[in-house]
């Protein structure tokens, strides 16, 4: 072969390897959680499986707000702006007050059960409403947690009585006042210093906020989830709508397949999550219990006079929603 067709052959193949690249479409995923988290694990799995696929498609990940803050994810993902986040959907409850329900007392008892609700017609009705929204699910997330106090142990409503305390949501801020609780409202972030400075008596939030805040220095009992938890927080991996209906079907294929492994890798490190709580805390000689199912019982109670009424009562079709979820077995 002459030198001149070893060129143009040269030529023509580097055209393909740069013409290659550049139909690789980049996705942007942002979310507020440091490299370290797993919700940051489970979109760096959706990364890796996409781009393991060789469909084209690229996913470049911003975390730790970098990209938008925390409760500005979901806009930019209804106009194609931003194609996926790791968000919490009850941060969006002022554009779609129904997504106060995924952020609910007493509404998911345990993983287990929250796997079974992902199923439901209450979760269908959610997925409604983020799909009319421009917006899809890759892979359900739901994240426990739990209640600490600096005074004793909390497994009754009569037990934080007459406590200042941090809670996650209005609808636990209720509930607790309900109880006879007095509420601080403030970020996870800073629970340790309101307990510390007396601020604080006791908190509910999740189990990796617990350990990664420190907050077993301060207290001296935690609720942790067990098999009747209170606290559950929907946290699903989102996909702008636009964004993917502009891309081929093998994409979209590999997205969902993506998403998948995801939820199912999350589905096993939201109970280790739990489980490195009660350890760390035991382990700084905090006592660790759970409530029974009479116990949750009672807190339930309390919600759907306070909570659950509220919600009914201001939300269209609010009652509709707390029935069909707490119909979930």
């Amino acid at each position: 072969m002459s030198m001149l067709f070893k060129g143009i052959f040269a030529a023509v193949g580097a055209f393909a390897l740069v013409a290659g690249t550049a139909q690789a479409e980049t996705l942007r995923a942002s979310h507020q959680w440091n490299t370290n988290d797993v919700r940051h694990k489970m979109v760096e799995i959706i990364k890796t499986e996409v781009e393991k696929a060789d469909v084209g498609l690229n996913v470049r990940i911003y975390p730790s707000a970098s990209l938008y803050k925390p409760k500005e994810q979901y806009a930019p993902l209804t106009t194609g702006q931003l194609d996926i986040s790791a968000f919490p959907l009850a941060y969006a409850a002022d554009r779609h007050p129904q997504f106060d329900a995924t952020l609910m007392p007493g509404l998911v008892k345990n993983h287990d059960h929250a796997k079974r609700l992902n199923d439901s017609e209450f979760m269908q009705e959610i997925k409604q409403i983020i799909n009319d929204s421009g917006v899809i699910v890759l892979a359900d997330t739901w994240l426990a947690g739990g209640f600490a106090s600096k005074e004793n142990c909390i497994l009754e409503p009569e037990d934080i009585e007459g406590q200042v305390s941090r809670a996650a949501g209005k609808a636990f801020e209720q509930m607790l006042v309900g109880a006879g609780a007095s509420i601080a409202s403030m970020p996870s972030s800073e629970i340790y210093t309101a307990m510390q400075t007396g601020v604080l008596d006791a908190a509910n939030t999740s189990s990796g906020s617990f350990v990664s805040y420190r907050i077993y220095e301060q207290v001296k009992c935690l609720t942790a989830p067990g098999d009747h938890a209170l606290w559950f927080m929907y946290e699903p991996i989102l996909m702008s709508k636009k964004s993917f209906d502009a891309l081929t079907e093998e994409q979209q294929e590999a997205l969902m397949a993506a998403g998948q492994v995801s939820e199912e890798y999350f589905f096993e490190q939201a109970k280790k999550l739990d489980k490195t709580m009660v350890d760390t805390f035991k382990e700084a000689g905090v006592e660790v219990v759970t409530m029974n199912a009479e116990q949750a019982q009672m807190w339930r109670d309390i919600a759907q006079e306070t909570s659950y009424a509220e919600f009914a009562k201001n939300v269209e079709g609010g009652q509709e929603l707390i029935d069909k979820a707490l119909a979930v077995e």
